[in-house]
């Protein structure tokens, strides 16, 4: 997967509604047909394996910690000494059939593994270089063929991950810094590197039976992030690839990261901290620890609980979890990982129906720890934390016929609350999961439900932090976007003049407000009009300013707020010279007098 310097641009949460991607002959309902195994699955099993599963480490030259499956470019190796360790990879060990039973019995759906990572070395038999499984190595065995065979027998979907991006090919660029003097990149041909990696993905889909997903990973280097233009097209040719790929298998799907949004997004190794609008589909891809291939250093392992808990919040929020392991050298899945999918498992053979083909919480925010899916006439609850007098679910408008736990079956008390409008009273089980208890309703009909998820509400101080992670994003398919930052969100790819970012709070009393933004802009995108108010009432008229890479907080001015609940946006004027800015929060301070 990503290096840590480079996770930012992955992370890419489209903050907009729009229908799985379509082929050229493909209606909304056929789309809709082609992409419903993955809507039902909910949860699947990443593999990262190679060759960085030799050296087993997590660390930089510097002994700096990193991820594994970037150890070539960690340790900054010569292409010539990363080689060295093709003779080293012994898989012995390997079992197709244990690897698909452990995927079956954690309750996973399908299985996603690396036929090539960022270091080009191919995990497959390919007939376009000698340095992959069956020609590198003393082991001569394709590995796909047997998990391919396993899967089909388990019932479970395979699928390929494929790095654009490639350390080994001599057309492949950039190159990395240390290596310009040994590998110099003249005479290097992209053009021929995507026909190269065209033919591989022919050899994917033509050798190993149907393939459920592609699974794009690397477009990002050649930072083109955003929408399809004319450099993309001559430096990646997405759109020729992904036809090719169709054209090939009808029924597969395609991730966004060949600069295409396809069908589905991926944020990575972080949960989105809302839904993403109706209709977009996504998946969270996350590790059990911190690193995707394996590494003997990485003891930082989360715990079952923890990632039962994100499965439940990721199917709250309409996205699937593909969860992943990363196998040793001699082909041993780590017993760390083992445990942890034995235990996923267990919770799923009591629970899954309240996770398999479920859709999203009709709440925004739930009055209590936990999470709430939705299928047919049932609402799931998932509960973390039993509040000891029972729990109160308020705006479900829908008459609730049965309430009881799945894990014992148990009948619970559920009763209105006088002068409380839609708001009931469930009591407490007797019998709790410490994990999870989930609490079937059964209603008279698919959940009514008005939702009273409260506004944003002021600091103790008065002060209103409206952050890009708690915006709601309105633009363009694909464009505009919420990115993960291990340190501070943003909302980025601000394109389109048309594009807005809205906050919804509660004014306690009417006064006067400073207004402050923090943000970054590069000196090219620097002088482009915005506003930011209230979407019915006083806004403040300005013009962003060149900050350098590092965020800046700008004052813009005051503003008169009226109270109760109001909408302040941040909206751009006029046609944009590139980026609006990187926006990361809107600070609104009582005006002192």
């Amino acid at each position: 997967m990503s290096s840590q310097a480079t996770l930012l641009s992955l992370c890419l949460l489209v903050g907009v509604a729009t229908l799985p991607a379509q082929t050229a002959r493909e209606t909304a309902a056929q789309s809709e047909q082609r992409t419903h195994w993955w809507r039902e699955a909910k949860f699947g099993l990443f593999i990262h394996w190679g060759l960085y599963a030799v050296p087993a480490d997590a660390t930089d030259k510097n002994g700096n910690y990193k991820i594994a499956e970037w150890y070539q470019a960690n340790k900054e190796m010569q292409l010539t000494d990363y080689e060295k360790f093709a003779r080293r990879f012994r898989p012995t060990r390997f079992d197709a059939r244990r690897w698909a039973s452990l995927a079956k019995e954690a309750g996973m759906k399908y299985l996603v593994i690396t036929s090539k990572h960022h270091d080009g070395f191919c995990m497959f038999d390919s007939k376009l270089t000698d340095y992959d499984v069956v020609d590198a190595t003393h082991w001569k065995h394709d590995p796909m063929k047997d998990l391919a065979a396993e899967c089909q027998k388990h019932g479970l979907k395979f699928c390929f991950y494929y790095s654009i991006m490639d350390w080994h090919h001599p057309d492949y660029l950039p190159r990395r810094p240390w290596e310009q003097a040994t590998r110099p990149p003249a005479g290097a041909n992209p053009d021929r590197y995507i026909d190269y990696m065209k033919g591989q993905l022919r050899e994917l889909l033509t050798n190993y039976g149907p393939i459920g997903v592609i699974w794009f990973d690397g477009a990002w280097e050649l930072d083109l992030r955003g929408p399809p233009s004319p450099e993309v097209e001559r430096r990646l040719r997405p759109m020729e690839v992904n036809s090719m790929i169709r054209s090939l298998q009808p029924a597969i799907l395609i991730n966004d990261r060949n600069n295409l949004p396809e069908d589905y997004a991926t944020p990575e190794q972080s949960v989105p901290a809302s839904a993403f609008p109706p209709g977009r589909l996504w998946e969270t891809c996350l590790t059990m620890n911190d690193t995707w291939g394996y590494a003997t250093n990485d003891h930082n392992w989360k715990s079952s609980a923890d990632l039962i808990r994100k499965l439940c919040d990721i199917a709250h929020k309409g996205g699937n979890l593909l969860l992943n392991v990363g196998p040793t050298a001699d082909g041993e899945i780590p017993p760390e990982s083992v445990e942890r999918l034995a235990a996923i498992g267990a919770w799923l053979k009591v629970n899954g129906e309240a996770i398999y083909g479920t859709t999203a919480s009709p709440y925004r925010k739930l009055p209590f720890n936990g999470r709430c899916t939705v299928k047919g006439d049932r609402l799931y609850l998932q509960i973390f934390e039993w509040p000891e007098m029972g729990l109160t679910l308020s705006g479900l408008q829908s008459k609730v016929k049965r309430a009881a736990t799945l894990n014992h079956g148990e009948r619970l008390q559920v009763k209105p609350i006088p002068g409380e409008l839609a708001t009931l009273f469930i009591s407490k089980p007797e019998k709790i999961d410490p994990i999870a208890t989930v609490v079937e309703l059964r209603l008279s009909g698919p959940p009514d439900v008005t939702d009273p998820s409260p506004a944003i509400k002021s600091k103790a101080n008065g002060t209103f932090l409206l952050t890009a992670t708690a915006a709601e994003i309105n633009g363009t398919t694909g464009v505009i976007r919420l990115q993960y930052d291990p340190t501070s969100n943003q909302v980025t790819n601000w394109t389109k003049p048309k594009d807005f970012v809205l906050w919804i709070c509660d004014v306690p009393q009417a006064g006067r407000y400073a207004v402050e933004m923090t943000y970054t802009c590069s000196s090219h995108d620097a002088g482009d009009e915005f506003t930011v108010g209230l979407d019915r009432g006083e806004r403040l008229n300005t013009t962003t300013v060149a900050t350098g890479p590092e965020p800046a907080t700008v004052k813009l001015g005051e503003l008169s707020v009226p109270a109760g609940r109001q909408m302040f946006s941040v909206r751009a004027k006029a046609t944009l010279k590139g980026s609006l800015m990187n926006l990361r929060e809107v600070q609104l301070q009582p005006a002192r007098r």
